[in-house]
């Protein structure tokens, strides 16, 4: 998100800005998350606020956070008040090398938002976002409307979709790929 995207969640969100939160193997470390968060008073009218965390699973360079630090991560969020994004690029993958179920890593771990993505695994342009937090949901629509993402031909990315899923190819093409 910060080097690949161009600046787009800046711009798509109107003006926020990212800050990165180091950590080993291209995954953030739960207790620099917390000094980031902590660097931002809410009593403090001068200090911009947080406004969510978001952890790429796998990453960049190919490691995947545990499910143990999925949940540390999401315990901090919790704590703050701060939805976790998870930026599922390549969520198959990660799954396979975790050898887990999409629910133990997502909202069993405490993700409130998924950007579920099948382009990296074999879709020729598939990407879906999928609420996880019931309470984040309400203006899913509109945004997705307002960010240009409510095509007329939605259906041919459906039908990836439907292809991808069907008798767990995207998980024997993340294995196959994860060899």
């Amino acid at each position: 998100m910060m080097d690949d995207e161009c600046g787009a969640p800046e711009f798509l969100a109107g003006g926020a800005r990212l800050c990165p939160v180091d950590g080993a193997l291209g995954r953030m470390d739960p207790e620099n998350l917390e000094g980031a968060i902590r660097r931002y008073q809410p009593e403090f009218i001068h200090a911009g606020q947080p406004m969510a965390a978001s952890i790429t699973q796998a990453t960049e360079v190919g490691t995947a956070y545990s499910l143990e630090q999925i949940a540390e991560i999401a315990e901090i969020c919790r704590n703050h008040s701060i939805p976790l994004h998870m930026d599922g690029a390549r969520f198959a993958n990660a799954l396979m090398a975790l050898e887990c179920s999409p629910a133990e890593m997502t909202w069993k771990a405490g993700v409130d938002l998924l950007s579920f993505g099948g382009t990296k695994n074999g879709c020729w342009c598939a990407e879906a976002v999928i609420v996880l937090n019931p309470e984040l949901g309400a203006d899913m629509p509109f945004l997705r409307k307002r960010s240009a993402q409510l095509f007329s031909k939605s259906r041919f990315v459906a039908a990836q979709f439907d292809a991808y899923l069907e008798n767990d190819l995207w998980k024997q093409t993340a294995a196959h790929a994860n060899r």
